[in-house]
């Protein structure tokens, strides 16, 4: 898998339906391990919550795990479920936390409240594209600096790091894809004298 999708971090959302308090939370994971430990943390800071509804997806294996914590089979951890599934979102965990406010939702409402639990705890995560990135480290002259930075600008790179000394030693992650096509505007553009050096690949924020 070149490119997935992610939450960028632990966040929460929250609505009211019929006076039910629906919170819902999101965390980046990579394990069970990792989703277990979170459900445990939201349910210990909601002991009192009528349920804790969770779910979770992970890319390695392609493990999806779901619990209705007590609500009617497949009415809670299910929809959650599917809300993340439909999101293309991985190496995820929702938890669904609901404040029974005294008036039944029925299974279909149940479901809806769910799903849209789950959809906005996504949303507030921030979903974003992980993908092949090479970190490269580039040296220039001030005198180009400013035309280095308009260069990045242009291919969408993720600065990591700008060290100002004799010279500007800039750091930055760029998709694999555009690697190559960046290489060689930059030498054009510098009439060959700058170029990149590579430091290593990894799996980031595109």
């Amino acid at each position: 898998m070149q490119e997935y999708k992610t939450v960028e971090n632990e966040a929460s959302d929250f609505f009211i339906e019929k006076k039910s308090r629906f919170i819902g939370y999101v965390c980046p994971v990579k394990t069970q391990e990792e989703a277990a430990d979170f459900i445990n943390k939201i349910k210990s800071k909601h002991w009192d919550a009528t349920h804790n509804v969770s779910a979770f997806v992970l890319r390695e294996n392609n493990i999806q795990r779901c619990s209705d914590d007590g609500e009617p089979s497949g009415t809670a951890g299910v929809p959650v479920l599917d809300a993340i599934l439909k999101s293309g979102v991985v190496d995820v965990c929702v938890v669904a936390t609901r404040y029974f406010g005294g008036t039944l939702l029925g299974a279909g409402g149940l479901v809806r409240a769910y799903s849209h639990t789950s959809k906005i705890a996504l949303e507030a995560g921030n979903i974003i594209t992980m993908a092949q990135c090479s970190v490269l480290e580039a040296n220039v002259d001030y005198s180009f600096y400013e035309r280095m930075n308009q260069l990045l600008s242009e291919f969408n790179t993720r600065i990591i790091n700008t060290d100002f000394a004799d010279s500007v030693k800039i750091t930055f992650s760029i998709k694999e894809a555009y690697q190559e096509a960046l290489e060689d505007k930059l030498k054009d553009i510098s009439n060959g004298k700058y170029s990149t050096n590579f430091i290593k690949t990894e799996f980031s924020k595109a």
